[in-house]
């Protein structure tokens, strides 16, 4: 798997407990990353900072274009997943907009519900079309 690939699926595993756990996601990013058995990818930490600055926007961005879907109801790793995804297709530049798309639908296939990678998938394909027209 990819360098970014696993830092995408630690994201996800912080941003999952986080909420999980009903703590900031900073607190659990900082716990996880302290830990000097297990070394913590920079872009890791970069997409959990990232998720958490922008969360109001992205869950508004999210909630608005989820057709049939409230965000609360949708399964944690979905949201989570999306929030991710959201944040990398959005804020993250370096980030061809096809690879953050892929690759959320990746890990929602290898991770979610049968339903979830077309999900991921239409939703984040929503905010690419309208990506020009947001103010971020």
């Amino acid at each position: 798997m990819p360098a970014r690939s696993k830092a995408r699926k630690r994201a996800l595993d912080i941003l999952f407990e986080a909420e999980l756990r009903g703590e900031p996601a900073l607190t659990v990013l900082s716990e996880r990353a302290a830990d000097p058995d297990r070394p913590f990818p920079a872009y890791a930490s970069e997409l959990v900072r990232g998720a958490v600055t922008h969360a109001d926007r992205i869950d508004e961005l999210l909630s608005a274009h989820a057709q049939g879907w409230a965000l609360e109801r949708m399964p944690a790793v979905d949201r989570n997943l999306l929030r991710i995804g959201a944040y990398e297709l959005l804020w993250a530049d370096e980030v061809p907009d096809g690879v953050a798309i892929s690759e959320a639908v990746l890990l929602a296939r290898e991770l979610s519900t049968e339903d979830s990678p077309a999900f991921v998938n239409g939703l984040l394909a929503k905010l690419l079309q309208l990506k020009p027209t947001l103010s971020l």
